[in-house]
């Protein structure tokens, strides 16, 4: 499947099929998404090094069997292997850095026996952001990727978007995430469901956090059954804070979940803790 810029994409728009945007299925359909910070292979993590943690992420996809899974900090060789030893998944998303190969990924990983992929594309959270570059006070190149995803149950199309915030530029932070807004509008058409999941490395009562009201819903609030738990552990060395989301449009949540009860077979499967949301459309 061909990866778009943004700039190309808003000409192909009109494109798409119409009839699943207007004439919606009646009956509701479960779909589970993640997002989970990885935690970057080349990390100096001692005993929580990727080569011995890998394992537990596979078991915790395998257990859970999200439709989609966004996926933060991923480098190239992290995607290889939960690829190779998840088959019935495939991914999406390019290096923060080239727009290829280097640098951290934001990718979506998607269960294709449930959706197909009709078409995705990065954009960077800058002023320049059909190009791998960084913006406004951000300490490094961030970016997004989205995806147009078909639901082969219903017929429905719906979007999903993945990004990681700065974590020291609250510029950035504020900026990007109303950059992602902005183009959530301009991607999906009113009325298509769309999950945006991400890293934000801000805390629920952040100011940043306003540029998407009105627009999404924050999962863990709107969810009848929610769970309000630290999402980021530092491998138990630091304060454990809420800085992990699945936020909604146009569909309704179900549940919202904090990874952190289950053994995936290492002591820790991250230095985050997945969130699950499972909504309906």
């Amino acid at each position: 499947m061909k990866h778009l810029t943004l700039a190309t994409l808003l000409t192909l728009l009109s494109l798409l099929p119409t009839t699943p945007l207007q004439a919606q299925s009646a009956s509701q359909h479960i779909v589970e998404v993640i997002s989970y910070n990885i935690r970057l292979s080349r990390g100096k993590d001692g005993n929580n090094s990727w080569q011995n943690r890998r394992h537990a992420s596979v078991e915790m996809v395998r257990r859970e069997q999200p439709t989609i899974m966004g996926c933060q900090e991923m480098l190239p060789d992290q995607m290889e292997y939960l690829l190779d030893h998840l088959p019935e998944y495939d991914a999406i998303g390019v290096g923060r850095d080239d727009g290829k190969e280097l640098g951290e990924r934001m990718a979506i990983f998607y269960r294709t026996e449930d959706v197909e992929l009709i078409r995705w594309g990065t954009f960077w959270l800058s002023d320049t952001p059909d190009v791998p570059s960084r913006g406004w006070d951000a300490a490094y190149n961030r970016n997004c990727t989205w995806g147009w995803f078909r639901h082969r149950a219903s017929g429905r199309y719906f979007g999903v978007l993945n990004t990681h915030l700065d974590h020291i530029g609250k510029v950035a932070q504020q900026e990007g995430l109303g950059l992602i807004a902005t183009n959530l509008r301009r991607i999906f058409p009113d009325g298509v469901p769309v999950f945006l999941t991400g890293d934000f490395n801000v805390e629920p009562t952040d100011k940043a956090l306003k540029s998407l009201e009105g627009i999404m819903k924050d999962g863990r609030i709107v969810a009848p059954e929610s769970d309000t738990r630290p999402t980021f552990n530092g491998w138990g060395n630091r304060e454990e804070i809420v800085i992990d989301y699945v936020f909604l449009r146009n569909a309704t949540a179900v549940s919202f979940r904090v990874l952190r009860d289950e053994n995936y077979g290492a002591p820790y499967i991250s230095d985050h803790y997945p969130v699950a949301l499972c909504a309906e459309f």
